[in-house]
């Protein structure tokens, strides 16, 4: 994605670590799907979607550890 940080390789460094780029229509549509993978698998907290100028839709980014089975 353009104008996204670059992925650490830390981030992914082993089988089942992964980074979720999400783009959406507006802000309680991104934290709800946020909120829906953090239901399931271990992720990171995330406080704030951001905008681009001359983009429409908000991104946010999470990183999941899957290794563990579904909640």
């Amino acid at each position: 994605m353009e104008g996204v940080d670059a992925i650490n390789e830390v981030h992914v460094s082993e089988p089942g670590l992964v980074v979720v780029d999400v783009v959406a229509a507006d802000d309680r549509t991104a934290f709800a799907f946020q909120e829906t993978l953090a239901s399931l698998w271990a992720t990171t907290a995330v406080e704030r979607a951001t905008r681009e100028a001359g983009r429409s839709g908000v991104r946010l980014r999470c990183y999941l550890d899957m290794r563990r089975p579904p909640n």
